[in-house]
């Protein structure tokens, strides 16, 4: 906070930029991601780059991005000395649905100097990226083992939430299907500055590579989601004749449905992990057999 007050900067709400303040929390941050030293680090939303510097202690490396240039600056002169960082003035996202292919190339090339190394994202996320960023990054050619993360609380309990309550969504099921999921702690509106209306979480998420390896086409299995949900309140049957349009027959998509005992008030919000990742490889299997 001195730092940036001291350089005549002031956060850009528009960017979503709450600073982390309290140091213990930040030590916290980098104790969960259990740091090892062949680990490469992707840090989105690096500030000044006190984090920065903390997680470069730890790591073998440390990608750390900020858009905004006056912050990049400073964190620029914070980490003069230090070799293992690279910094970059890019948005981490190219778009909603894709990360910038700068970061990408950038961790990858780091990783192929580092023998052995895994790649964790470690980071107090913006809160207006903060969805994006972690949804987009396990669609990426190199996945990260861990994701330890400040976020909203609000954006944590839908990463968590289970069927049929107010949070259960696409990103609940996205997230659940291939990750352990843990709250580490809640956060108080009064650890950042300036302070958000709302409160926040540090969120990790560990990649469990036997779930992921059951999902039979990764990119298959995110559109399907994303569509399931975007009429949460509709019925099943519904929601899945105008995803399936043109692609399947509203008879191809009624056997489906029978097939998997799913009856005509059922919806989406209701059907958990295992019953969903049923329902699509039924959905793509048959829209395998109709291009046949």
């Amino acid at each position: 906070m001195s730092r940036l007050k001291e350089a005549g900067v002031q956060p850009n709400r528009r960017h979503g930029q709450n600073f982390l303040i309290d140091l213990n929390l930040q030590q916290l941050l980098i104790r969960s991601a259990e740091l090892e030293p062949t680990d490469v680090v992707l840090e989105v939303g690096g500030g000044t780059g006190s984090l920065t510097a903390l997680l470069a202690e730890e790591a073998a490396a440390v990608i750390s991005v900020e858009m905004d240039r006056n912050l990049a600056q400073l964190a620029a002169e914070t980490l003069l000395d230090v070799k293992n960082v690279t910094l970059l003035a890019v948005d981490a996202l190219k778009n909603k649905n894709h990360m910038n292919p700068v970061v990408l190339e950038a961790v990858e090339k780091k990783m192929a100097e580092i023998a052995g190394s895994s790649l964790k994202l470690v980071a107090n996320l913006p809160y207006n990226i903060a969805t994006p960023v972690i949804s987009n990054l396990l669609t990426t050619p190199i996945v990260p083992r861990e994701m330890v993360v400040t976020i909203q609380k609000e954006l944590a309990d839908r990463t968590l939430a289970r069927p049929s309550t107010k949070d259960y969504s696409a990103l609940s099921i996205w997230i659940q299907s291939q990750c352990r999921v843990e709250m580490v702690r809640t956060l108080a509106p009064t650890v950042f500055w300036p302070r958000p209306k709302v409160w926040s979480a540090i969120l990790r998420i560990t990649l469990d590579d036997e779930a992921r390896a059951r999902i039979p086409d990764i990119e298959y299995f995110h559109q399907f989601v994303r569509s399931m949900f975007f009429h949460r309140r509709k019925f099943l049957r519904s929601v899945v004749r105008s995803a399936y349009k043109g692609r399947l027959s509203k008879d191809d998509v009624d056997a489906v449905l029978v097939q998997l005992r799913l009856g005509p008030d059922a919806r989406a919000e209701q059907l958990d992990l295992e019953t969903l990742q049923r329902l699509c490889e039924a959905l793509r299997t048959k829209e395998n057999a109709a291009m046949t």
